[in-house]
């Protein structure tokens, strides 16, 4: 569990940490049970790759437990992993798609660090609803300032934050992208262009104030960056923009979507690199549309 419970069960007892078998199915279904019992449980799934292994409980039987019960029952247990970026087949994938598909009737939580997250756990545990944490697996790798009220500020669910603000383009994206975007949103601005990087912060719920259309009311471009299989999240996303949101009366030029490619991820640093976007990505696809959209101001650099 890449010791993120480190020296709790020391703390606290094996009753309040308790170890289990690597079986994702019976995990969930042991999260299930005791937050029916009126506990509250962070049951640990290690990768967000073997979510699959859990996918039937979580779909048939905790996201859909409300509603086939008219609220008689609720189970408000989080279900806590980490994935997007790394490295090999089985700890770097993002099937976020198929998770937002399967789990209408759950939270969909993508913090872009482990602030972020610590804030969405003080969210849900005083919520009864469950939830999915998705935390980002490259982000153990980071240092980060830790906050002085660590344990009781709260992060709002379906309110995307704006990381950095720009007039060209509105470039929408969470987890672990948000660096990347970051990174090409300097990149761009070398260039000449001001990039709006918008941190959706929660799939489910999405964007509930459409902050995201008022970006797009001032930059009339969007750009939809994701490191889901193309048709996945950023699918999702752009149709809630483009339908929900009404935003296509904003546009000036066709929206893009930037995914991984249409495989599980390759082996290897160099294999990961080309398998997801990455900031080069991210740069070719907006300096491109500016070129489209002002092609004497921008030129086209190939």
């Amino acid at each position: 569990m890449n010791q993120g419970f480190a020296t709790l069960q020391a703390k606290y007892g094996e009753i309040r940490i308790t170890d289990t078998g690597i079986r994702e199915a019976t995990i969930a279904g042991q999260g299930i049970g005791l937050a029916l019992r009126g506990l509250r449980p962070i049951a640990e799934i290690q990768y967000l790759d073997y979510l699959l292994y859990a996918i039937q409980i979580l779909s048939d039987d905790l996201s859909s437990l409300q509603y086939r019960t008219r609220g008689g029952q609720k189970a408000p247990v989080i279900i806590r992993t980490r994935g997007h970026r790394l490295e090999g087949i089985w700890h770097s994938g993002s099937p976020m798609g198929m998770i937002i598909n399967a789990l209408r009737g759950m939270h969909v939580l993508t913090p872009r660090n482990m602030t972020q997250a610590a804030g969405f756990y003080n969210t849900m545990l005083a919520s009864d609803e469950p939830a999915l944490i998705v935390e980002c697996l490259n982000g153990y790798r980071l240092k980060e300032k830790l906050p002085a009220n660590l344990g009781v500020y709260k992060v709002p669910l379906g309110v995307p934050e704006i990381l950095q603000e720009g007039n060209d383009v509105t470039l929408v994206t969470y987890g672990s992208c948000c660096r990347i975007a970051t990174e090409a949103a300097q990149q761009l601005k070398q260039a000449g262009i001001g990039c709006e990087v918008i941190d959706v912060q929660t799939l489910l719920p999405f964007d509930i104030n459409h902050r995201i259309a008022k970006s797009l009311s001032k930059t009339n471009k969007l750009v939809v960056l994701d490191e889901d299989v193309p048709g996945g999240a950023s699918a999702y996303m752009l149709q809630n923009i483009l339908e929900e949101q009404k935003a296509f009366h904003h546009l000036d030029s066709v929206p893009r979507t930037i995914t991984a490619k249409a495989h599980r991820p390759a082996y290897g640093s160099d294999g990961d690199y080309f398998s997801k976007p990455n900031a080069e990505n991210v740069f070719d696809v907006i300096y491109e549309m500016m070129s489209e959209y002002d092609p004497e101001k921008f030129p086209s650099l190939y």
